[in-house]
């Protein structure tokens, strides 16, 4: 059976040394929920640090073999390592830096050693039960370095990574001295995700910048390893928040928390005390609030959770005590004896408690400065399942904020814009909030942590397939290359056919401004002017533009991926057609739904749309992109074309392909060399109809392709153009 082995700072349970010797906890996490519903042909493994101290070497060894029972994996570490490794640099660099609070970045040695050790007992944690089907998933920030480390031991085990948190953008992240390393320790592994586009962006960006590799659509080529990096979206247990047990009667607070919201109306605002909150933010923002509009005065009070968190931290402690101020200044300044404007309680809430406050509260206001996802804004809205009103004031920087565009969306810097989102959310009618609620409750049923969960893995599955087609794909150098040049100079008849764009010449956002330079021009009519050579131009440009830029050479061509054919001086339409493919294409289209919340297939009686208009255009973009390929590798075939447009790409009846167009001059005659080299996915049907034994096929660029060889770029096919014309002399 395969496993799936999950490594993570901390295990899904706690253990706790009191008199009566270790008692376990079970967590209640969404990363234990999502990871619990995965797919149980999985056999799971969990490493993780089980949040006590444990020094003593009888008791370790007792904890292991109780844990194990249950496929958990301990990571014993001191209190040494936790002050320095998790409070130090997990905390007090990463995830300041990551979060755009770089005045709260701390740069220390001792810092950054322990958190090297520390990831390295992860990875000896791992080493002695890896088994060589293992696929390994890496969560957070607390963890970057581990990939890396892993990889060096491991090299044929696919690997994971999931960051939590948001990645800064290049400008931020340089800014580290050990960003190389951290970069670099991500990069071993094999699917790294993200919880928005806009994460991935900066990645990929840091990438190229800091390490210099470069991306096609997300994918990265490391030496000779294929990574894919994509964005998850995180989701929630929907139903547990749709369809809570609450006890009123139980012994905490839900029934008070009931009654409290009987004569007035009622915001929530549920955060850990955190910088990144923004919470005196939203503080000010209730006090303008109610400043401005005064006949709400009585009638709405804010109930402010705080939960604590590292309070033993300097900036900790002072932001309890701005908040504490805050609050103590408006309640006194406000307040009268039957009404305080803030109910301000610091301290967590139950299951129990937290339900019932979701269910009574009129808004829930949600305003973090940044945050990686922020999923009690998702809890919320799952839990107006019942009345379906409610309203969610929710952060643009907050990173579901992505997901949830029927909220009303913040700048939480923008105080005087919060105030009046509060008056906009009270005076909402019920039609408008029940519409906003339902659209979001939609989304979050569908794309909930087990979706989030499985996604990741299934794709992480699906690109160690991808990987092993790349790894058989051959560089066109050393012995290979001087083959191809041998078999050419001893040949009498022979078939060149190349693409253009991406193959001859790099590409650029202006279509028009890639025109053949002088040395191509040059190449190309030395190579077809040599005895015995037929060089073919079959290309994706239109066949005006073809002809105006290559129309002096003489040479044949095909135009728009074989719609025109030019051939002894004559271009002619391509009359071919071809009928039967929706049964292939939706499920690819639906797929793409599945990884891409908030688009949609609109199918038509000849074509199928894939529309984004709802999504973060850059991910839809990107989208277009991955939509492109796909569609194309699998329409070569089938007579398709793909059509871009605004914020749609339409697959809709064609009648060619360069795999058709080829066949026109593989049939001329029997040839006894041919090469082909190009790009993309519309130039595999071409690789796909050359006969294996005497054809050399090239693909360009770092995809798997039904190429025999790949070159890197643009500047490597033009070098073998002139090795070409060098090897007829």
């Amino acid at each position: 059976m395969s496993r799936i082995v999950i490594i993570s700072n901390r295990l899904p349970i706690t253990i706790q040394l009191n008199g009566n010797g270790l008692n376990y906890k079970q967590s209640a996490g969404g990363l234990a929920t999502g990871l619990n519903s995965l797919d149980r042909t999985l056999e799971r493994v969990w490493i993780g640090w089980p949040g006590e101290e444990i020094t003593s070497p009888e008791l370790q060894e007792q904890v292991r073999e109780e844990l194990t029972k249950d496929g958990l994996i301990p990571v014993f570490l001191s209190k040494k390592e936790i002050e320095l490794y998790y409070e130090g640099f997990s905390n007090k660099t990463i995830w300041p830096h990551f979060h755009y609070f770089t005045q709260y970045t701390t740069y220390q040695d001792d810092y950054w050693e322990a958190y090297c050790l520390v990831n390295q007992k992860f990875a000896d944690a791992l080493r002695p039960i890896l088994r060589a089907d293992d696929l390994i998933w890496v969560h957070d920030y607390q963890l970057m370095l581990l990939p890396a480390m892993i990889r060096e031991f491991a090299p044929e085990n696919s690997i994971g990574f999931f960051l939590h948190i948001p990645f800064p953008s290049y400008e931020i992240f340089r800014v580290l001295p050990w960003r190389e390393a951290l970069l670099k320790g991500v990069l071993g592994a094999d699917q790294i995700g993200f919880h928005t586009f806009g994460y991935m962006r900066h990645f990929l960006s840091a990438a190229y910048r800091i390490g210099g590799y470069e991306h096609l659509y997300g994918k990265l080529r490391v030496g000779h390893r294929l990574i894919n990096v994509d964005v998850f979206p995180m989701g929630i247990d929907y139903e547990k928040y749709a369809h809570p047990e609450i006890d009123l009667y139980a012994n905490d607070d839900s029934f008070k928390i009931k009654q409290l919201a009987k004569n007035r109306r009622i915001i929530i605002s549920i955060d850990r005390l955190d910088y990144t909150k923004g919470i005196p933010q939203r503080i000010k923002a209730f006090e303008q609030f109610i400043e401005r509009y005064p006949e709400y005065q009585g009638k709405v009070s804010l109930v402010l959770i705080a939960v604590p968190s590292r309070s033993n931290v300097d900036n900790y402690r002072k932001l309890k005590q701005s908040v504490d101020t805050l609050v103590g200044k408006i309640n006194s300044a406000y307040g009268s004896f039957d009404w305080m404007p803030i109910q301000y309680l610091y301290r967590s809430l139950n299951f129990n408690e937290l339900s019932t406050l979701y269910q009574v509260a009129d808004i829930a206001m949600i305003t973090p400065l940044r945050d990686g996802m922020n999923l009690v804004a998702k809890e919320y809205v799952a839990a107006r399942n019942d009345n379906k009103k409610g309203v969610l004031i929710l952060s643009e920087m907050a990173g579901a904020a992505n997901e949830l565009s029927s909220a009303l969306l913040v700048n939480p810097h923008d105080i005087k814009k919060m105030a009046d989102a509060i008056k906009q959310a009270l005076e909402m009618n019920e039609n408008e909030q029940i519409w906003r609620m339902e659209t979001m409750q939609q989304h979050l049923k569908r794309y909930n942590v087990r979706h989030w969960a499985n996604s990741f893995v299934a794709e992480q599955k699906s690109l160690m397939e991808q990987q092993q087609a790349f790894n058989n794909m051959v560089l066109l150098q050393g012995t290979h290359r001087h083959n191809l040049l041998e078999s050419y100079r001893n040949a009498q008849h022979r078939l060149i056919i190349l693409d253009y764009d991406g193959t001859l010449m790099s590409f650029h956002p202006d279509p028009q401004a890639v025109a053949p330079d002088t040395e191509l021009m040059q190449v190309l009519s030395q190579l077809s002017g040599i005895v015995g050579n037929k060089l073919v131009i079959n290309s994706g440009r239109d066949h005006q533009t073809l002809q105006a830029w290559l129309g002096p050479l003489g040479i044949d061509m095909a135009g728009e991926h074989g719609v025109w054919i030019k051939r002894d001086g004559q271009w002619k339409i391509n009359p071919g057609l071809s009928n039967t493919w929706k049964a292939d294409i939706r499920p690819v289209l639906e797929h793409l739904v599945e990884r891409t919340p908030g688009s949609f297939v609109e199918e038509k009686d000849y074509s199928l749309a894939w529309h984004y208009r709802r999504i973060d255009r850059d991910l839809g973009e990107k989208r277009v992109r991955e939509i492109r390929d796909g569609l194309l590798y699998i329409t070569a075939n089938l007579d398709l074309q793909v059509m871009e447009g605004n914020k749609v790409v339409e697959v809709k009846h064609a009648s060619v392909s360069k795999g058709k167009a080829t066949l026109g001059w593989l049939n001329e005659q029997k040839w006894d060399f041919i090469l082909a080299i190009g790009d993309d996915r519309t130039d595999e049907d071409t690789f796909r109809v050359l006969p294996e034994e005497n054809a050399y096929t090239v693909k360009v660029g770092l995809e798997q392709s039904a190429a025999r060889y790949t070159l890197a770029n643009v500047e490597e096919v033009r070098g073998l153009l002139e090795d070409l014309v060098k090897a007829a002399f």
